[in-house]
This record gives structure tokens, sequence and C-alpha cells, in this order.
């Protein structure tokens, strides 16, 4: 018999009548890559084909409305109650289920939350009656109306069990329809579909079994709710227990998630940022289990660490993991657990940026997994490269990830590193208590490197005459950027530091500091500083903090600042440094911002010079990565994989 060093992770669960292979599910993501008629696409099957192929029990495509008209959310959702959608549904549920997973649907409505259906011009409808902050009226369901809605729910269902879905989920949290039924802030109905907590779950009740007529038995119905609301005039934990309590029985699989969409304030505790610990929200799952005598349960949020997801089960805290990022940071992370090589495993960093171009371009993306928004154009092999000699300059995480997509491509590789390390100017943050799987990433970088057949040679610049002798067939320039010096009146006294240089020596950092920059870059350092007993104060020149264009990642920031009490000073220059801080220039007029100790975090310089001097040391050249722009994670990453994919192709 083979060792598994997860045995209760992999052991396999029934719900229904459905055996699924493990504990591990694919939690709900919202559809990419849509046709103009908000069908799924070839690429839309794709992606969530991946993540099936990578070992999970299940995989649950998100964000499907039921009612299209009413209850549509946002434009990029699946209309259910589309008769023309059976066919590429049918697509999608074989592309997931012929890997055998058993392929989900959620059935969504966003009740009052029906953003997408008011700017068709239709009626929005709620537990009750009102206005909203953007004057968006919202009309009380009538009885007939609830009726039609759990009709909607139970047709929906049949539907994509014809299809070949083996499971449906039916999303009962996180502010949508049936959160605002259950929840009594939100309810405030006086007939037999609010007051009590038995009438605030006839809706969820009567949709479950609605389905269950539908469906008939042994197939398999989830039910989503938030265990807690997770903000000060929201429903708490007591409250999600006595909700599931009522959901016990008519629901095969409770999953318990917390928070809500529609409280911007607590959108990071639901997809967890890399400020909260990882499984943050397992308590509220733990909680309720304590309670549930007829269905699984299963949790959710901040989950990619196998050994954690064993534990959990093992504990019996849930009987179920869902995952979400970390099946996008890395499809085969069941796979890879079961077989023994989790140390292989990339693990999600929980930097938002999928999310945030999800949500900005209607597309997935990956800071850390170039193929993530690419599965159908890799889902083929290529045809066989013709092999080069190639020189890479700079082992930062695009000379990192060009050398790792050279090597598998049968390519003869050189990695040059100019420092002792792989890893470029993020190992700076290497001991950032946040930043933590960001090192776990570099890590497994490294760890691959070493194992793949590249040489490495640390210590080594790239110059003109290293590669004249080496006499390569293609030069990567990988040679990053390095941090802007402002041209301010005292920027080279005792108390001023780069950010780079307290990112490896906080105890640089005084009692009070000043930073000059609102990017990630000074924005995270003084979390960090904070974090450790600081206090912070960051002056930054524009009108507001700048995220990089990761907005929810800014989101978590900014939550953070304000947990930490860090002063942020906007529309502000400043003029001079001295012993006592900063002059800035400020709205108010000049100001002295006392500090004994100045950090300057406002940009990165490419190395663009150190590039062209390699330019025509070889017959191919390519330059990516912070020496062409300084961009981020995502950028490099994707330009290395797809740069060095191409070589050989001629």
């Amino acid at each position: 018999m083979s060792p598994i060093k997860y045995p209760h992770l992999f052991a396999p669960i029934t719900l229904g009548s459905t055996v699924f292979r493990n504990r591990i599910f694919g939690s709900p993501t919202g559809p990419a890559n849509l046709t103009a008629l908000h069908y799924p696409s070839p690429e839309t099957c794709a992606y969530y084909e991946r993540k099936a192929i990578g070992g999970a029990a299940s995989v649950c495509v998100g964000d499907c409305s039921v009612d299209i008209v009413h209850g549509r959310t946002s434009s990029s959702r699946v209309p259910l109650d589309n008769p023309d959608i059976r066919s590429p549904l049918c697509k999608l549920a074989e592309a997931i289920s012929s890997h055998g997973a058993v392929a989900s649907i959620e059935l969504q409505h966003g009740g009052s939350h029906s953003f997408g259906s008011a700017e068709d011009g239709n009626a929005v409808y709620g537990p009750v009656e009102y206005t909203d902050e953007n004057g968006r009226h919202v009309l009380p369901m009538t009885e007939e109306i609830i009726e039609m809605t759990i009709d909607k729910f139970a047709k929906a269902a049949a539907l994509a069990k014809r299809c070949g879905f083996g499971m449906v989920t039916i999303h009962g949290g996180h502010g949508w329809l049936i959160s605002q039924f259950v929840s009594p802030i939100s309810n405030t109905r006086t007939d037999r579909w609010g007051g009590s907590i038995e009438n605030r779950c006839r809706l969820p009740i009567a949709i479950c079994d609605a389905i269950r007529k539908e469906v008939g038995p042994g197939f398999p119905i989830e039910i989503r709710i938030s265990g807690s609301e997770c903000h000060a005039a929201g429903y708490a934990i007591d409250e999600g227990i006595e909700i599931a309590k009522q959901l016990d029985g008519h629901a095969d699989l409770i999953h318990v998630s917390a928070g809500s969409h529609e409280v911007w304030d607590v959108f990071t505790i639901t997809h967890p940022s890399m400020f909260l610990e990882d499984g943050v929200n397992v308590k509220y799952a733990a909680e309720i289990k304590k309670h549930i005598k007829k269905s699984a349960v299963a949790t959710v949020g901040a989950l990619a660490d196998p050994a954690l997801m064993d534990e959990i089960i093992a504990s019996g805290r849930a009987d179920v993991v869902q995952v979400a990022r970390a099946l996008i940071a890395d499809p085969d992370l069941p796979l890879k657990a079961r077989t023994g090589r989790e140390d292989e495993i990339n693990k999600c960093m929980r930097c938002l940026a999928c999310f945030s171009n999800l949500m900005a371009k209607s597309q997935f993306l990956c800071a850390i997994n170039p193929i993530i928004g690419h599965e159908m154009e890799n889902k083929w092999q290529l045809q066989p490269a013709k092999r080069k000699r190639i020189l890479i300059a700079g082992g930062g995480i695009g000379g990192m990830q060009a050398a790792l997509t050279a090597a598998e491509r049968g390519h003869d590789v050189i990695l040059c590193e100019k420092s002792g390390a792989l890893g470029g100017a993020l190992k700076c943050e290497d001991n950032v208590p946040f930043k933590k799987h960001l090192a776990e990433y570099l890590a497994l970088q490294e760890r691959k490197i070493s194992r793949a057949a590249i040489d490495v040679r640390l210590n080594t610049a790239v110059t003109p005459l290293l590669a004249e002798s080496l006499k390569p067939d293609v030069i990567i320039a990988a040679l990053g950027a390095r941090p802007i010096v402002p041209k301010i009146m005292g920027i080279d006294g005792d108390n001023v530091f780069s950010a780079e240089i307290i990112y490896y020596h906080p105890d640089k950092a005084g009692k009070k500091a000043i930073i000059l920059g609102g990017g990630l870059v000074g924005a995270e350092l003084g979390i960090h500083l904070a974090a450790l007993g600081r206090v912070v104060t960051i002056i930054e020149m524009l009108p507001e903090l700048n995220d990089g264009g990761n907005n929810l990642q800014g989101l978590s920031i900014s939550q953070e600042i304000k947990r930490l009490g860090i002063k942020v000073h906007l529309n502000t220059k400043a003029l001079e440094i001295n012993s006592k801080g900063v002059i800035g220039d400020a709205p108010e007029g000049q100001t002295l911002f006392e500090a004994d100790t100045v950090i300057y975090a406002i940009g990165q310089k490419p190395l663009r010079e150190d590039a062209d001097a390699l330019r025509f040391c070889a017959p191919e050249f390519h330059q990516l990565g912070d020496c062409l722009t300084p961009k981020n994670i995502t950028e490099a990453t994707k330009a290395a994989y797809t740069i060095t994919r191409d070589i050989g192709r001629i």
C-alpha cells in the first residue's frame, strides 16, 4: 500500500449518492471569456477543465444567474433561464467531469443587489422596499415574485442536471438574495417570510426543497452561507449557527463562507488578504459543524497548505475544504499533495491580482502562474523548440521564470545573478510576516531551478565580455531596477534610507518614521513598520495612494493603514529633510512632519543602460521585467513565460 501523507484530505466523501474522490472542492469562481451572449466559450471550459485535470474532487462554475431579468448581478453572468444555453453548458460540464471531477454550478440571484438587471431597466426586488445609496429603487418581493424566484432556482438546477452537472451550489451568502432574506438586519418583513429565524429561512429551505423535487433523490445539493457577516451592522456567528441549523438536512453540503460583497470593508475578509492568517475563516465552519447533524459542512478562505487542510478534516472542523485562489495559483495542488510533491505546490500569495484583474478586464490571471487566463492555448503541446543556448541576465522574478520555461522547452540555459542569491529585489521582503507566501514562492522557484538542467552562476554580472565568451544564441535581460533617489535637500542625511534598506534592516528605523511615497512599496513597508511598533507617517504628492492597478490589494492596504493608525498626508510634496523630519508643502501650507527616520519609496529606475550594453551580444535579444518598465510580479512572470516560450520556433 502506498503511503499517503494526507489521508484525511484524500479520503472520499459521499454526498447524496455521489462519491467525491477527495475533500478538496474547487470553490465557485465566476466565469471569464464568455461569448457576447454570455455563454461559456471554449476558453471558459478550458479554465475550469484545468482544475479538474489537477485532481480537485469538484469544480464549481460560479456566478450563474437563475433570473436574468430581475436577478442579474452584473453583465458577466451565465443566463440559466435562457433555453439556448443548453449546448454550451453541456460542453462545460463535460470538460470538467471527463477528468473525474464532479461538475457543479452556482445558482445565483442578486436580489436587491441585482445591479445588472437595474442597468437593463428592469425592476429589482429584495425582502423590503428601499432606495439604495445610488438612487436605485428596490421593490419588495410579493408572494407571486417569491414563488416565481423559487421556481427559477429549481428550473435552473434541473437544467444543470440535464446538461451533465453532478451538483448544484445555491449561493445563499455574501449579501445576495438569500442572505438578504435570512439576515435580521436586511429582512424586516412581518409576513411569513420575515421575523423569526424559521420565517427568515423559509426562502432558502423552499429553494432547496423545490430543487430536490426537480433533480430527484441522491443528486447533491450544496448551499453557501455566510457564517458571519463580519461587520458591525451585520449578524455574527450565533445567528449563522441558527441559520445553518434551519438548513440542516435540506442540503447535502452547507458551505460556510463569511462576509458580504456589498460591504466594502469586509470584502477582503470574504476573500482574505495577505494580512490575514491562513485559514482565517475556518472558525465559522468549525462552530457551525458542532450543531449540524444531517448535512456535511465545508469551509473556505485562505487555504493553500495541504497540511492545514488535512488537519481541518482530521480534527472535525469541517468535512470538505473549498479552495478558489489556491487552484488558480496551482490547479495541480491536489495531485501534488496526493503524490508527495507538496514542496512543488505554487501556493497562492493572496495578492488579489486575480480578482482585481477580473473586475477590471473580465479576465482571470495569476501573479505567479502565467498559464491562468491562457489555458486554451496551453492545452496542447507546442511544436518542439530548436535547441538554443540562452543566457539570462538577472535572477529575479522574471529571470527565474524565464530560466524554468527555457529549460522545460529543452534549451541550454545559463542563469547569471550578480548578487549571491536568486530572488532579486523582492528578497528584501523575506522576513515580512504578511509576505511569507511571497518568500515561499521565491524559495519554490529556486528549488525548481536547482532540480532543472540550468547552469546557475551567482555573484556573476553579465557583461559584454562575459557574453562574448559564452557565445549565446539568445540573451534575455531581466536586470531589474533600482530605487529612485528623490532630489530633495537633505536626502543624503544619516537619518535617510531607501525602502529596500529598511526592509533588510528594520532596526535602522527609529521610533517615528516618515515614508516618502504612497505606492505599494511604501504603503506595505509602512504597515510592516507599524506592526513592529513604529509610529508611521506616509507622505504622497498625489491625491490618493497608488495601488498599482491592484484595487483590491489597495483596499486591504487602506484597511490595515486604518487599523494600525498610520497617518497619511496626500497632496503633499516633500521640500526638505532635516534632523527633525520632513518639511512638506501640504494643502494647509508648509509643515514640519516630525520623525527621526525618513524612508524614500518613490519608484524604481529601470536598468536600461545595462540592458542596452547586451543588446547586440547575441543574435537574439529580449528585455523583460523592471529593466524594461517597472511594473509588478504579474507582468514580469507573464512576460518571462510568453517570451521564452516563443524562443526556438525558427
